[in-house]
């Protein structure tokens, strides 16, 4: 399959396995505030609103929300052309790369989703949960898979890399089509006038970044009052940044990337995972843990994760529509395939949009991405450090 790793891979790799640490020192922060005697003033800080501009003329949003929709719109952004930059020259850019990665990746969406599902098929409502077990978390992925070094072939790192993408490039299409709110006609017009003038520049090379966030900026509000979720705008913009495969000079896209890639993996994940993972312990009990949307959660991640990789990858290759990864086994396999299961601030993120309204089954999700991202983070190292060890 895949034997080596181009540079910007590389230099990927590195970064988002150092934010891993990040963000589970920035989770642990937020469930030791939310536990101790701050916690009131944890959530109370969170819920405090901040206006930007004039109550005629701005927004005026809670700190989470400023978090949950305008910075993560920059995540978004990145995300997205991290996605481009791979399609175009990256390990997807061949079909025979990433044929693998891709079924993997369905499988990896869908059978978390039915499990939920299923968990959940009498609770009516809940049911807007579906998606959020069907996420990886990169970072913490790879922040897992670095820890055990050489032991991993480059080829499963890259598959992980590769799989962890498109799960995000699943999760912006789930965002758009099934977690937007009533939609305004007259935004959604102005939105995609706007996104049309990213076109436009993008035709005519423009190859500096000022006039995409001029654009951008309009493009994020239009779509913020559109009822579509404002994230979309950062993907929608992201796909406009020109980047040609055979550019000679550097592309305004890998000058972004490498740009705010350390901004976006060392301040606004973190950030995000310490705004997103305090929850309330005490109350805590088994009965809690096994109410439908925790435990759908924790057997969408945990199991639906591992098998659905493993065996629509294990059919795609036996059937020859993919190549195994060099210098693995189907053991080696596995216990990647254990590591998609970190949904993390993924999880947590779509986990906030499906329940928006329903405020009160927000706990039970922190708790079932808490508990199904320890145990697929705990179970597949343990795997892949016993099967790697050398003799």
């Amino acid at each position: 399959m895949i034997n080596y790793i181009t540079t910007p891979f590389r230099w990927f790799f590195k970064l988002e396995a150092a934010s891993g640490l990040m963000l589970l020192i920035a989770a642990v922060i937020a469930l030791i505030i939310s536990n101790s005697d701050l916690n009131e003033t944890y959530f109370n800080i969170l819920n405090t609103h901040l206006l930007i501009g004039t109550q005629n003329f701005g927004l005026d949003l809670s700190i989470l929300h400023w978090i949950n929709d305008v910075l993560m719109a920059v995540f978004f952004f990145v995300v997205t052309l991290e996605i481009k930059r791979e399609f175009i020259q990256g390990e997807l850019s061949k079909p025979k790369r990433a044929l693998l990665p891709i079924i993997g990746a369905v499988g990896g969406m869908a059978l978390p989703a039915l499990i939920y599902v299923i968990i959940n098929f009498d609770t009516g409502y809940t049911l807007r949960g579906w998606a959020i077990p069907s996420a990886t978390d990169i970072a913490f992925s790879i922040g897992v898979l670095s820890l055990l070094g050489s032991r991993i072939p480059i080829s499963l790192k890259v598959f992980l890399v590769a799989l962890a993408i498109i799960d995000d490039l699943g999760a912006i299409i789930i965002i758009a089509f099934f977690y937007s709110t009533e939609l305004q006609y007259t935004y959604l017009l102005l939105m995609l006038a706007a996104f049309l003038a990213l076109i436009l520049l993008n035709k005519l090379n423009v190859k500096k970044f000022v006039p995409y966030f001029l654009v951008g900026l309009f493009l994020w509000y239009f779509t913020h009052e559109s009822g579509i979720h404002s994230t979309i705008s950062g993907v929608l913009l992201a796909t406009t940044i020109p980047h040609r495969k055979h550019e000679k000079d550097y592309s305004l896209l890998l000058k972004l990337e490498h740009i705010l890639s350390p901004y976006v993996a060392f301040g606004i994940m973190p950030l995000f995972a310490f705004a997103n993972a305090g929850v309330v312990l005490n109350d805590i009990s088994i009965n809690t843990i096994l109410s439908p949307v925790p435990l759908g959660i924790i057997c969408g991640l945990f199991f639906g994760k591992q098998i659905g990789v493993f065996l629509f990858s294990y059919l795609a290759v036996k059937l020859k529509l993919a190549e195994m990864p060099t210098n693995s086994n189907w053991i080696k396999f596995y216990g990647v395939g254990i590591l998609t299961g970190i949904g993390f601030t993924m999880s947590l993120f779509v986990g906030n949009l499906a329940f928006f309204d329903y405020s009160n089954n927000l706990d039970g999700v922190k708790i079932g991405v808490l508990i199904g991202s320890s145990l697929s983070a705990i179970v597949g190292y343990l795997l892949l450090l016993i099967v790697t060890q050398k003799k």
